[in-house]
């Protein structure tokens, strides 16, 4: 090969200072952090059971911004047979499951004393909800139930909250919930033994409502029925299912005046959240990555908490609905892998504020489902889901993060082992984060020593038992770095079901415990410590 000679008057000085400067600006950003654990007690404790997604009544017909997005995705008409189906569920053993959305205050069941026609829903713009009554089949009850048997999966069902009133469109709805529909399903259901873990009265009509509402006062009077209904019901039975409600949006008067008015009726208040705005908003991705955006909600699972402490109602505090962007999300944002950002942190958010289960919209169904309406395939938000099921524990532990305003993290005790498990979200597109721990004074190492032993030797135990210790670290990223990308990596390996429809396998990596924690751009980590020994997770 030639030399090749340069043009005149550019040495090669010149030429090697050009390129070091091309290609340091290549180098990649290296930032500190310092994750602080305070380890004395827990925060919050959240159920075993904390991750819930949702399955809706939406017909193939429901379309938002010209897209059509459900489907076969409806309570009515999903196919149950599908094996990708039934092991993503089985996955979580259990998975907990809300029944319910929009069209569920607009469906009749059909039971052994209802002989009227079981008719369909059909889109109708002169109705409140788009549709006219629908109706659930005697006999898809049975199958839903065979089905999530067989998946293991935990059931809560939305009830028909607007049967009997005078239901009108934007205003309030008048007059008493008739729950004589109501009551003979759940009678049916205990009858043939169907396990129901709650029953939530209506779907969105507190505060201001979507298309109507309820007052609180009268919403009250309904919760307080609905519990004496299910108490007649299951008075056989040695389990009774969870009376929850009201299942909408926060408005602090309503919420007040409806929980002050259910002492001993109600056991769980959910809410619904849809922080990000309409699906069709093309700055989703931006309020996503933005961590002003992300804190927001904090205020809403705060005034909730502080309620109920107030209040002399002993009810928990459930989010039941959350899609994050309202009419069915955004395909290639709520679907891929840039909402895991959002996601995990509502789920972290949630679990710091004492909120025992959180519902995502939805399982299947929309751009927001977890699973690929078409075909099952798993989202990445899904495997999001699943990782944080299975490593993050019921004890939550204060936690703050000293560096970067784009790191976001969470520690929970570890759910089946010893340790703490924390989790890391780094919303920067260029800068990589290495992360030390620091446990507030009560760290603690286990190990066998003798009470003897010099504060210097305990010291150096300590050193020694640690650069001997191994952590477990399961890092996010999206396939090609594309935050549009359907195709989550674990550990740099693509995450996909096998040609039988198996789920895979989670495997973390093993790391040094003395290395710092390296949290690239645009990726989550989640870091099982096992070494540490704190009281909040004895």
């Amino acid at each position: 090969m030639g030399f090749h000679s340069f043009p005149s008057g550019f040495s090669i000085l010149s030429f090697l200072f050009a390129f070091s400067f091309i290609s340091s600006s290549f180098k990649p950003v290296i930032s500190d952090g310092t994750v602080y654990i305070d380890g004395k007690s827990s925060i919050g404790r959240i159920d075993n059971d904390f991750i819930c997604a949702t399955l809706d009544w939406w017909p193939p017909e429901k379309c938002d911004y010209g897209t059509c997005s459900w489907g076969h995705a409806s309570l009515l008409n999903l196919d149950l047979s599908n094996i990708i189906f039934l092991n993503a569920i089985k996955a979580f053993s259990p998975l907990k499951i809300r029944l319910g959305g929009t069209l569920q205050d607009n469906v009749i069941y059909q039971t052994e004393d209802h002989h009227q026609p079981c008719n369909q829903f059909i889109k109708n713009t002169t109705e409140v909800f788009g549709y006219t009554q629908g109706c659930l089949p005697l006999n898809r009850w049975d199958e839903l139930n065979a089905f999530f048997s067989k998946s293991g999966a935990v059931i809560i069902f939305g009830l028909n909250a607007l049967n009997g009133r005078n239901v009108q469109r934007d205003k309030p709805s008048l007059g008493a919930w008739d729950y004589t529909n109501a009551k003979s399903l759940i009678e049916y259901t205990v009858k043939k033994g169907y396990q129901i873990h709650g029953w939530e009265l209506g779907n969105e009509l507190s505060g201001d409502g979507v298309g109507t509402r309820v007052y609180a006062d009268q919403y009250a009077v309904d919760t307080i029925s609905l519990r004496n209904v299910v108490q007649e019901a299951y008075k056989y039975e040695i389990f009774k299912p969870l009376v929850i409600a009201p299942g909408g949006f926060f408005k602090s008067d309503w919420v007040k005046e409806f929980i002050d008015k259910t002492p001993g009726s109600l056991d769980v208040l959910t809410h619904h959240i849809y922080n990000l705005g309409p699906g069709v908003d093309e700055h989703l991705i931006d309020k996503i990555l933005d961590p002003s955006v992300l804190d927001g909600e904090a205020s809403t699972f705060s005034q909730i908490q502080i309620l109920l402490k107030n209040s002399p109602n002993s009810a928990t505090s459930w989010v039941g609905e959350s899609g994050g962007a309202y009419n069915s999300g955004h395909n290639l944002v709520t679907n891929a892998f840039v909402f895991s950002f959002w996601y995990l942190d509502q789920l972290g958010m949630a679990a710091t504020y004492d909120t025992k289960t959180y519902c995502r919209q939805s399982l299947i169904g929309g751009n927001y489902g977890l699973l690929n309406t078409t075909t099952f395939v798993p989202n990445p938000d899904y495997y999001s889901a699943l990782l944080w099921h299975r490593l993050m524990g019921r004890n939550v532990l204060s936690t703050s993060f000293s560096g970067t305003k784009k790191i976001r993290a969470y520690a929970h005790c570890s759910k089946l082992s010893q340790g703490v498990v924390l989790l890391l979200i780094n919303l920067d597109n260029s800068t990589t984060v290495e992360t030390s721990v620091s446990f507030n004074g009560s760290w603690a190492i286990r190990h066998k020593h003798r009470s003897n032993r010099s504060s210097h030797d305990f010291h150096h135990r300590k050193r020694v038992r640690l650069s001997e210790s191994t952590r477990e670290e399961y890092h996010l990223t999206a396939k090609d770095g594309s935050l549009h990308s359907q195709i989550m990596l674990l550990n740099g390996k693509a995450l996909m079901v096998d040609s039988y429809g198996n789920i895979p396998v989670l495997d973390p990596i093993i790391v040094n415990a003395t290395e710092e924690i390296t949290v690239a751009p645009f990726s989550i980590v989640f870091s099982h410590l096992p070494y540490v020994n704190l009281p909040a997770c004895r």
